[in-house]
């Protein structure tokens, strides 16, 4: 079994080459199998993932065995890994066949053959993302050594899944300030207006429509391309003329509402 220094470096390697999400995956998994070959006791490993609708999925396992117990729990609705998600961050059961906490789900996992097992919440960035899973089918003994070290992984991979959340929140606000930027110009360039009447005219139909302004703006860009390519370039549609004149109307009305005080 690897050593606090090999089990450094390995950690170290696994997550040094993460650039963008596409390598998310790999490591990962990279994390978990490293995780089930240096914990002591520990036979089966995964990662489990709490999401913004309230679903949870496992996203990486050693094996089909992890899945299983995994998707036990979540369809019971009860379960160390949750348990740790929402409750205690570190759950520690030592004697599968005794625990009473959740009695839907010990009896199926005694079954499988799980004598032990630890659920250890994911948290970084004060944002819970989910649980790290370790099940033992070959002790009943969750040793001071193997908690310490499933805590050091999951820290590790709360670091990974809080760096890619990052990334991905970063392109997706550079596209859609990209797109917004582009739809305003060409609003600009259209009607003749100056930058705070068109931004006030992506507002309205942003608000009139219900719609998110990237998704606004994004439609009018794509439409914009639409006409380049049939020849209408220079063409607009009376819903768009009537948002434009609204617009513009409130954007007047307020330098005058500013002189009368």
């Amino acid at each position: 079994m690897p050593g606090p220094l090999d089990v450094a470096a390995m950690l170290a390697a696994a997550t040094r080459d993460l650039r963008d999400p596409d390598d998310l995956d790999a490591t990962l998994h990279t994390i978990v199998t490293v995780a089930r070959d240096s914990i002591p006791s520990v036979d089966h490993v995964g990662i489990s993932l709490a999401h913004r609708d309230g679903t949870v999925t496992t996203t990486a396992a050693s094996d089909d065995f992890v899945v299983e117990l995994d998707l036990l729990q979540y369809d019971m609705g009860e379960g160390p890994c949750l348990h740790a998600m929402g409750t205690e961050p570190v759950v520690r059961v030592e004697d599968v066949a005794t625990e009473t906490r959740w009695p839907r789900f010990m009896p199926e996992a005694v079954r499988r053959g799980v004598r032990s097992q630890m659920g250890v919440r994911l948290y970084a960035d004060a944002q819970t993302f989910g649980a790290l899973n370790l099940y033992s089918v070959s002790s009943n003994v969750v040793t001071d050594e193997a908690e310490q070290l499933a805590e050091l992984f999951a820290m590790h991979v709360a670091l990974v899944l809080g760096q890619a959340r990052r990334v991905e929140n970063l392109n997706t606000a550079l596209a859609s300030r990209k797109v917004i930027g582009l739809a305003l110009g060409l609003v600009m360039e259209r009607h003749s207006l100056d930058e705070d009447t068109a931004f006030a005219y992506l507002t309205r139909l942003s608000a009139t429509t219900e719609t998110k302004l990237r998704d606004v703006a994004a439609d009018l860009v794509e439409q914009h391309h639409t006409r380049v390519r049939s020849g209408r370039e220079g063409s607009t549609t009376s819903s768009e003329r009537e948002a434009t004149g609204s617009a513009a109307s409130r954007a007047q009305v307020r330098p005058r509402l500013h002189d009368s005080r």
